[in-house]
């Protein structure tokens, strides 16, 4: 492993021109990187508070509406900031979790900060949050990069058209940001503090006290946390990288790394698996790093750069003009959203797949793609069928409502493709038909699997 090195300025962007002033502690207002673990926003409020000889204090704001979050959802968080606030008591760092809206929630504690730090995220809602905390506050408000590994506008200043593009801007950067981070020990115990805080200690009675949509419950599938994430990513090292590239497509057998759920909430770094999975030497090893940097940090690029990422208006040109074209082709089927969500179509393929989705919170990445194009065969219109992919991924998926999911769903009607050979219903957008899961795998197989899981509703 390479030695560790500084944090990279690159990571480090100032979000107001407010000077350092003589407070009472560092604020690291921790959201969008939940762990303790490589963690550079993490560290780097560490360096600020040792340099100020000034404890440091980490807060999480929990707001009940945070769009489309369900129980499902927060259960997950939860159970990985439980084990946040643990880690970071073993290192003298009080946190302190308010049931309130981040940004509200950080400028209270900002009035007694000497600075603040945040991490980042690329959602309109967590850019929002930032901005308005950033205008508001009287301190700095530094945010540190730890959720990419090359930092999306060190990669390009514009949306990249797809991975082809990306790919080698990627590459040129991607030695100077593929370091190890140093971890640092916080000078000044901050334990001693006073500070009212949400008890978390209870994940079952915490989820309890939010005003949240409890219509999609926890699922047994995932737990989350670091040492959970770690849990499975040590298996995959040990057991499925190897085998990775020629079996990553077959839903029947579970060669994935399942890092997703994981990364979405920030309790597993990106670089940390990255840094893992090189020292392997392993003939999945590039595969792998393609899914993992080039074709994740091209969805972040997407959101970046893109505001309208959550509609079809994120899909090219040519796309929209060939869904366009064909938009009043006739459909053979057409389903309406509780009949696709209750999984009851004429397709055994798709229904397992919105079966694996619905009970286990995690459909197989081949499946999805599988899944997101049978909606808009189905759906009256492509704007219909948009809204109805992003719907229920984001309603039922762990690692929904993330940059990739949003992505995922975009691919599905064009995004980061390229045109195909025309056909009815899609155009020039690239089709996909139960006869190619059956040439790729046991098709009938995974039915049965995913039958054996119970029903949907």
């Amino acid at each position: 492993m390479k030695k560790s090195e500084p944090i990279q300025k690159e990571r480090v962007k100032a979000l107001n021109q407010k000077e350092i002033r003589r407070g009472k502690y560092v604020l690291y207002w921790m959201q969008a990187s939940q762990r303790t673990e490589c963690n550079h926003a993490l560290e780097f409020a560490i360096l600020k508070a040792n340099e100020l000889l000034q404890p440091l204090i980490v807060f999480f704001g929990i707001t009940d509406q945070f769009p489309e979050a369900r129980e499902r959802h927060y259960t997950f968080m939860l159970e990985g900031l439980k084990e946040v606030k643990d880690s970071l008591e073993k290192r003298g760092i009080q946190m302190v979790v308010l049931h309130n809206s981040p940004e509200v929630g950080v400028l209270q504690l900002a009035k007694r900060a000497s600075l603040a730090v945040v991490d980042r995220g690329y959602l309109k809602i967590q850019k929002g949050w930032r901005d308005y905390a950033s205008k508001r506050m009287d301190c700095p408000l530094i945010q540190v990069e730890s959720d990419v590994i090359v930092p999306v506008e060190e990669t390009s200043p514009k949306e990249e058209y797809a991975a082809a593009t990306i790919r080698p801007k990627i590459m040129r950067k991607l030695d100077s940001f593929l370091v190890p981070l140093k971890e640092r020990e916080a000078a000044v115990d901050s334990l001693s503090l006073d500070f009212a805080s949400f008890d978390m200690s209870d994940v079952e009675n915490a989820i309890s006290k939010l005003r949240i949509d409890r219509s999609v419950k926890k699922v047994d599938s995932f737990h989350g946390g670091t040492k959970e994430a770690k849990n499975h990513l040590e298996f995959f090292l040990e057991s499925k990288l190897d085998r990775f590239p020629e079996l990553r497509n077959d839903p029947t057998l579970d060669y994935l790394s399942h890092m997703s759920p994981y990364l979405h909430f920030g309790q597993i770094s990106p670089l940390f698996i990255a840094l893992k999975v090189k020292e392997t030497r392993s003939p999945g090893v590039e595969a792998f790093l393609e899914e993992l940097i080039v074709r994740r940090e091209l969805s972040m690029n997407f959101v970046f750069y893109n505001e309208t990422y959550d509609s079809l208006e994120a899909i090219p040109d040519w796309a929209k003009e060939t869904l366009k074209t064909h938009r009043k082709d006739r459909r053979q089927y057409l389903y309406s959203l509780e009949e696709l969500e209750s999984a009851i179509t004429h397709d055994p393929y798709w229904n397992a797949a919105q079966k694996e989705m619905v009970i286990k919170g995690k459909m197989h990445g081949y499946m999805r793609m599988y899944w997101g194009k049978k909606i808009l065969e189905w759906s009256k219109t492509p704007e219909e069928a948009f809204k109805t992919a992003l719907y229920l991924n984001n309603k039922y998926e762990v690692d929904g409502r993330d940059p990739n999911g949003f992505t995922g769903v975009a691919w599905c009607f064009g995004k980061h493709d390229r045109p195909w050979g025309e056909r009815p219903i899609f155009g020039n957008v690239r089709y996909m038909n139960d006869k190619g899961l059956k040439r790729k795998f046991d098709a009938d197989g995974y039915v049965k699997m995913m039958d054996a899981s119970g029903t949907v509703l």
